[in-house]
């Protein structure tokens, strides 16, 4: 009987780590350069008051890309081919418009940060961007699905090295306790950069190319039915490394507020913990932002061919090679190509690309969730038994209309940015 039993356990363990990836990945990736910048900008100014709030974004996390998991092993297609074949060609065109030009510009940014943290590390930006775009082109057509994922996931598991940080900046720990759980606004209360970092930090939680990229990644890996159970549990493993890692890269930011330092961007931080950790504290905040903007620009490049493939009826698998499917990588390598070629160019115009992923993003995000959330209460596509419950359809909208009236509050307070009081 014990032996059985082990050995039951031992299968279960087996099966989940061959499902294992698809979650883990689509979660931290998204921690990408962006989120890098939100969660320790949030450190910076706020210390660990803000903590309460990645806690609540937790389930938020988990709940939506649950579904995406769910959609994508119970049809096995990806989510650019669900929402083409079930609400019609003009609808499904926007989608992958919107997702293919809030990628494009996402991908500037994290070969900016890059570039920012390359050159901080003594390298020049000429030669940076270039081998960064030709290892992230390697590293997808050189191999196949499985090659990819598993050099992914050890990117994925690489941030650790935020907890070691984190651990030995030495913040109150009583503090880190009481403002994960207790939340409050920071002294001088509700003020408009409070609520615009607020936002920011919400925005890094979920991103539309997630939807797409995970469910078109369930489908490229073919999970089916019995694997079900193993993908929720590699998306909430997935979400809860993701919010630990975003939680420690926020008391790497703790640094610069309990020395009082002036904040501009993580990599100006990273030379300033030189004057009081060394240089492998630097090198290591350094290492990690190129990191972050790794997986990001793999994930979201990915996110863009598999839909662009899928709409386009293109075979689109990383489990065939560049001559099998050249189209689908052309896709990737051009996304890749263009984004790092625009960063190179002399004075272009980073700011207002980063202003308008922001704006893309809460123009795009609240309808991606509603197209999401009706597809998993469409009996007709994915059978009586997997559609929403009612409770989920509760928290799931509520977790919509939230999103859809902060990417309103985002969107008034780019374009206006003297709206609220200061």
């Amino acid at each position: 009987m014990t032996y059985k039993t082990n050995s039951k356990f031992l299968a279960s363990i087996i099966t989940f780590l061959m499902v294992l990836g698809p979650g883990l990945i689509v979660c931290e990736a998204d921690n990408d350069a962006g989120a890098v910048s939100s969660y320790i900008q949030a450190g910076a100014q706020y210390g660990t008051h803000l903590l309460w709030l990645l806690v609540l974004l937790l389930p938020v996390t988990y709940f939506i890309q649950e579904m995406v998991a769910r959609l994508g092993v119970i049809t096995g297609k990806g989510y650019a081919a669900i929402i083409y074949k079930r609400f019609g060609k003009a609808w499904g065109t926007l989608s992958l418009v919107e997702l293919l030009s809030l990628n494009f510009l996402t991908l500037t940014t994290e070969f900016a940060a890059i570039s920012l943290a390359c050159t901080k590390l003594g390298i020049n930006p000429f030669i940076s961007i270039p081998l960064s775009a030709f290892g992230l082109i390697y590293l997808v057509v050189s191999g196949n699905y499985l090659k990819w994922e598993r050099i992914v996931i050890t990117l994925c598991l690489l941030d650790v090295a935020w907890l070691i940080m984190a651990f030995v900046s030495g913040p109150n720990w009583l503090h880190v306790a009481q403002h994960s759980v207790i939340p409050h606004a920071p002294q001088g209360g509700l003020t408009g950069n409070l609520l615009f970092l607020i936002i920011a930090v919400v925005g890094t939680t979920i991103a539309p190319w997630q939807l797409f990229f995970q469910q078109s990644c369930v489908a490229d890996k073919k999970l089916r039915f019995a694997d079900l159970k193993y993908a929720r549990l590699d998306t909430l493993f997935g979400s809860i490394f993701t919010i630990i890692v975003a939680g420690a890269m926020m008391l790497v930011g703790n640094i610069a507020y309990q020395h009082h330092w002036a904040f501009t961007d993580p990599a100006q931080l990273a030379m300033d913990v030189l004057k009081i950790y060394g240089p492998w504290m630097k090198n290591l905040l350094l290492i990690m932002m190129i990191n972050a903007a790794v997986l990001g620009t793999t994930a979201i490049s990915l996110s863009s061919a598999w839909a662009f493939g899928e709409v386009k009826g293109w075979h689109h698998s990383l489990h065939k090679g560049i001559k099998e499917e050249p189209k689908f990588y052309a896709i990737y390598v051009s996304c890749i190509l263009c984004a790092a070629g625009l960063v190179l160019i002399p004075h272009a115009p980073l700011e207002l690309i980063i202003v308008g992923v922001q704006v893309l993003s809460g123009i795009m995000l609240p309808s991606a969730l509603v197209f999401l959330q009706l597809l998993l209460n469409d009996e007709e596509l994915i059978g009586k038994e997997f559609v929403n419950k009612t409770w989920n359809n509760v928290v799931n909208w509520t977790i919509i209309i939230v999103l859809f009236v902060l990417s309103i509050l985002l969107g008034l307070q780019v374009v206006l940015p003297n709206l609220f009081p200061k």
